[in-house]
């Protein structure tokens, strides 16, 4: 003879008989207490997950702030670096400035000695000129253009030159048979130039275009003439 079904046992199997009956019916969320523990499973794994996340990205951003606080200090570094460079730069040219002035300076005083020197050579009289002590000033006034040219002097051109006013300087214009206009005549003082700079320019005499002669107004005359004539003979 069977035993009946304990009663606990067939609460159990009703129990189960409804779960089976809600997932057909596509209500899982019914089930019971252990499926609502395993989704709640999930959500804390997550919750985990940040924390190193978030620590990560605070070292990434005190590696970005350090990086920026390099690149700074170097920016700056070198900004220095440049500005002494440039101050250095400066300072050379300055000085060579400051010598070059004062080269020139001292140099265009030796130029006056030059002028009293050629002066004073041209106006010996040709009997004093094979004198010892003429020999003597003589010997002195090449050693002065030896150093002088020594410096880097050189003395401008101006014998057969065109009048060129970076160079030269016109003492007058005059009228003069056999020079073209604006070709120089004499040289009243000698000029000289330190490499590219003028220290002193040349004084000079300039010729300047002369009036024509009576033969050249009536030769001019004369070809206008025919001219007008050739015209109106065409009309």
């Amino acid at each position: 003879m069977s035993k009946p079904w304990p009663q606990g046992d067939s609460k159990l199997n009703e129990k189960n008989d409804n779960d089976q009956e809600r997932l057909q019916e596509g209500r899982p969320e019914a089930i019971g207490i252990e499926e609502g523990k395993q989704e709640e499973e999930p959500g804390e794994g997550v919750g985990k997950t940040k924390a190193p996340k978030s620590e990560l990205e605070k070292l990434q951003e005190v590696l970005l702030e350090a990086q920026a606080q390099a690149t700074e200090y170097l920016d700056g570094w070198q900004r220095t670096q440049a500005e002494f460079a440039n101050y250095k730069k400066r300072q050379a040219a300055e000085r060579i400035q400051m010598t070059t002035m004062a080269n020139a300076n001292l140099l265009r005083k030796l130029f006056a000695v030059m002028d009293d020197f050629e002066r004073a050579m041209k106006a010996m009289p040709e009997d004093l000129s094979h004198a010892t002590w003429f020999e003597g000033i003589d010997l002195i006034q090449q050693k002065l253009k030896g150093i002088i040219k020594s410096e880097g002097v050189e003395a401008i051109e101006t014998d057969g030159q065109s009048f060129d006013p970076r160079y030269h300087e016109a003492v007058t214009y005059e009228e003069l048979a056999g020079y073209d206009e604006g070709q120089i005549i004499e040289e009243v003082q000698r000029g000289y130039m330190l490499g590219e700079r003028v220290l002193r320019p040349a004084l000079v005499r300039v010729a300047k275009a002369s009036p024509p002669s009576p033969e050249e107004v009536e030769q001019e005359a004369s070809a206008n003439n025919e001219q007008e004539t050739e015209v109106e003979n065409k009309e």
